[in-house]
This record gives structure tokens, sequence and C-alpha cells, in this order.
């Protein structure tokens, strides 16, 4: 059994970029008072979204998460009060950034009636005024799947919806504290009910002991309930506190796998080693369109 205790492949070497792109948006943050997923789940491709394209994801609600789940950096423990001012402060920094397309992430807030639903909203709207040219994807929790607050979130019209599966079926328990695989199932397929306009995303972390098989039918339970894009990036555990790797993917079983993906129906599909939820998440949106909208021009 492999584990993250032995030397990573070649193919897991971060670049890092430390220029004027990366302190210009990490001095933004201190000074907004915000946190980016980035920072908080030790993304491995910090470096190249914030130094190269000038990019982040921002994680609103707090830097606590009421779940603890066994793949996850973010701290857990019970949050703070909800800060009203934070979907203004996020806002205002898409425009200092001139943002293109921004990704909205969230603590799981297990500890609110909506699950914090009402300022994913806010923020989308916020975002909306500030930034006119700018679209938005939100990355939710399953809101232990309540209509409600899932109705309020796309209500607020983002472009892209999308929660992850993060797993299969079988480790869905021993990898997701207090989630369900069918539940979150059936969160996207809400949102898609909801507004049958909207576009839903969701992905997988490899390497948690997975089969080739479960990923398919992974992939065939996601086209079920009406996901059209997917992401497929390695697990790598954050510390010695949490899951051990079980196998590392080599760069042609991700290429095979997107082949699968696309093969299946998704629309469009970033898989590789270091490929995560928010990875390329405006070209991706982009890809998408065009696809769908033959004759999409970007700004119209």
């Amino acid at each position: 059994m492999q584990t993250d205790t032995l030397r990573k492949p070649d193919w897991l070497k971060i670049k890092l970029n430390t220029n004027d792109n990366f302190r210009y948006l990490k001095r933004l943050m201190r000074e907004e008072r915000l946190n980016t997923v980035c920072e908080e789940a030790r993304c491995p491709n910090i470096h190249e979204c914030w130094g190269e394209h000038k990019t982040a994801t921002f994680m609103i609600l707090g830097d606590t998460c009421t779940r603890r789940c066994r793949f996850c950096a973010v701290k857990t423990g019970l949050p703070g009060a909800v800060d009203r001012g934070e979907p203004g402060r996020v806002a205002e920094s898409v425009r200092k950034m001139a943002l293109r397309h921004v990704v909205i992430t969230m603590v799981n807030r297990d500890d609110l009636k909506d699950g914090g639903a009402a300022i994913v909203a806010e923020t989308v709207r916020a975002i909306r005024d500030e930034a006119r040219d700018c679209t938005v994807e939100v990355l939710t929790s399953d809101f232990l799947g309540d209509r409600d607050a899932v109705t309020t979130v796309m209500d607020s019209k983002p472009a892209i919806m999308s929660h992850n599966l993060e797993t299969v079926r079988r480790l869905t328990r021993q990898v997701r504290s207090r989630s369900d695989y069918d539940r979150s199932l059936q969160v996207l397929a809400l949102a898609r009910e909801i507004d049958p306009e909207s576009v839903t995303k969701s992905s997988l972390m490899l390497g948690l002991g997975e089969t080739e098989e479960e990923v398919e039918e992974a992939m065939d339970d996601l086209l079920h309930h009406g996901v059209a894009i997917l992401n497929l990036g390695q697990y790598l555990q954050p510390s010695r506190t949490h899951l051990p790797v079980q196998r590392y993917w080599n760069p042609e079983d991700f290429d095979r796998l997107r082949e699968t993906a696309l093969t299946k129906g998704f629309t469009h599909c970033d898989s590789g080693p270091l490929v995560r939820s928010s990875y390329h998440a405006g070209s991706g949106y982009e890809e998408y369109r065009r696809k769908v909208h033959p004759l999409y021009r970007r700004g119209n």
C-alpha cells in the first residue's frame, strides 16, 4: 500500500512563483480580510494561479468548517459570527483584480439555518453589481440537502453551480464527514430542477483507493443527475493526520479518464494530477459555452 510518506512522482513537482502578482494578491486578501481556498486548503496550484494568471478562489463564511473531512486541510470547529460585510469586500476585490471569471467557495456552515446560502447569494449579486463583465461560479456545500437553501443560491443566477462529489460511493463515508453520496447527487439535480438553464459541475479526487470502474460509475451517476462539467485530480495528503494516498495516478491515466468522461457525455473535463475544483475555471467555462452555443463570443 502506497502512502504519502513515499516520494512523490516527478509529475507532482510544483513550480514556485512569488512574483509581483503573487505578492499583490496576498496583500489584497489581507487588506480586505478575506480568505481563499487556495491558502486554506493548501492548493498546489496557488503559485501558478496567483503568480501567472492573477486569479484566486474566494472562500466565504469564515475559515472554520463545521465538518471534519479526512482529506481536507481547512480547519474545523465552531465558526464565528457571519460577516455581513464580506460580500461587498469580495466584490470590491474582484473589481480591483479585473477578473473575468471568479469562483466563490465556502466552508460548511451546518450551524446556520440556511447553511450560509443567503451570504453566497449576496456575494454573487454584489459581484454582478461591481463587476458586470465577470462571470461567477459558486462551489457550495450540500446544505444538508435543504431545497430552500439551494433555491436561494440558484435565484442569484450564478454562471456555474458546483458541488463536489469528491470520491466514489464506496469511500464516501470514510472520506467525507457528515456527507452523503446520494445527497450530493440530489443537490446537483435540484439545482438543475430549480433553474433548467443552469450549468452544474463536480469534481473527484483520485488516489484514495478507488478503482477505475468505480470512477466511471461516479461519472455515470453525475451525468444521470445533469452534471455537464467534471474535474479530476490527484489527492495529496495535507498532513500525517489526514488520509494517506493509496495510489498516484499518472498523467496517462488522467488523459484516459478525460477521454472517457467526454465520450460518456460530459461537455467539458479537466483531468490531471494537479487539477482542482476551480483549476482554470474561467477557460473551462469558455470552452463549455463554445461547445453548447457555437455562435458564442466572449462579451455577448
